[in-house]
């Protein structure tokens, strides 16, 4: 279950060291989070303990994240942005 505290982590590890990822997580994050399955959330958490490079490679399509559930968030992630 994801509590208030959970969700307030969540939301502060959307700020990151890079803007454009920065930019990208805190607004899906605002506009898509709510709408998660318990199963996303887990996923979305699980994303946002990668490192920046990585989640930068994969976000900007230099590569491919290699692990299914994670591209899924990804795919999602760039499609509820709102960029």
């Amino acid at each position: 279950m994801f509590d208030d505290k959970r969700k307030a982590r969540m939301k502060w590890a959307c700020r990151r060291g890079m803007l454009e990822l920065d930019v990208l997580l805190t607004r899906f994050y605002d506009n898509a989070f709510d709408e998660l399955t318990d199963e996303q959330l887990e996923v979305f958490e699980n994303l946002l303990t990668c490192d920046d490079p990585d989640l930068f490679a994969w976000f900007m399509g230099h590569q491919r994240c290699e692990d299914e559930k994670l591209k899924g968030m990804i795919d999602l992630v760039l499609s509820r942005a709102e960029l």
